[in-house]
């Protein structure tokens, strides 16, 4: 009997990128304008891990003639993708405030040098390309990734600092209609896993 490669346990990985970003290929590093987030990747996300959620509300119609439904309609969809992260390095921390930049200050004679993120926000939201990396339910040493066109940071991340517990942002980025998408289909990107190891 095969081994069930189709029950994961295993931690996927976030990466951001401007949009129109190129995403990598299953085998392939993310480079180019990819940067993951967490500096440790998911060694950097509490043991909750990484959500991702497909909600929608449909509307259900009930002829007076009939108690059962007979037809339904969507009438809206989301998909999220979540994850708490324990980094609070500025360089990470800029996601929950718009991706606002990371300003840097050189040390001076008796003074500390320093990063700076304001965090106003404005009414401007940033949007982005997401890549979740993560393994493949089809075998050892295969990949998948869900690779999102156009999100946003959605989430209010509330940061508590506190002894004995790391501090973490509560991320949570969801989907945008790509307004270049191929396909209706496309519009929220699309999820691939590796099915076979590539040819030597």
């Amino acid at each position: 009997m095969p081994a069930p490669f189709e029950i994961i346990a295993a931690p996927f990985t976030l990466y951001y990128a401007p949009l129109g970003e190129a995403f990598p290929a299953l085998d392939a590093v993310p480079a180019g304008g990819w940067v993951q987030i967490g500096t440790s990747g998911d060694l950097s996300y509490d043991p909750e891990g990484v959500t991702i959620n497909h909600s929608q509300s449909v509307n259900a119609v009930r002829p007076l003639g009939a108690t059962g439904a007979v037809k339904a309609f969507r009438t809206e969809e989301d998909l999220t993708i979540a994850a708490t992260l324990w980094d609070v390095t500025l360089e990470q921390y800029r996601l929950a405030v718009n991706s606002n930049a990371v300003a840097t200050t050189a040390p001076g004679v008796g003074t500390q040098g320093f990063k700076a993120l304001k965090l106003y926000q404005g009414d401007q939201v940033t949007t982005m390309a997401l890549l979740v990396r993560g393994v493949s339910p089809y075998g050892d040493g295969l990949a998948g990734q869900y690779e999102v066109p156009y999100c946003y940071m959605s989430g209010s991340p509330e940061v508590q600092y506190r002894k004995g517990e790391p501090a973490g942002l509560a991320l949570e980025f969801s989907a945008l209609v790509d307004p270049n998408a191929a396909s209706e289909d496309d519009r929220f990107g699309r999820l691939i896993f590796g099915n076979a190891a590539a040819l030597p």
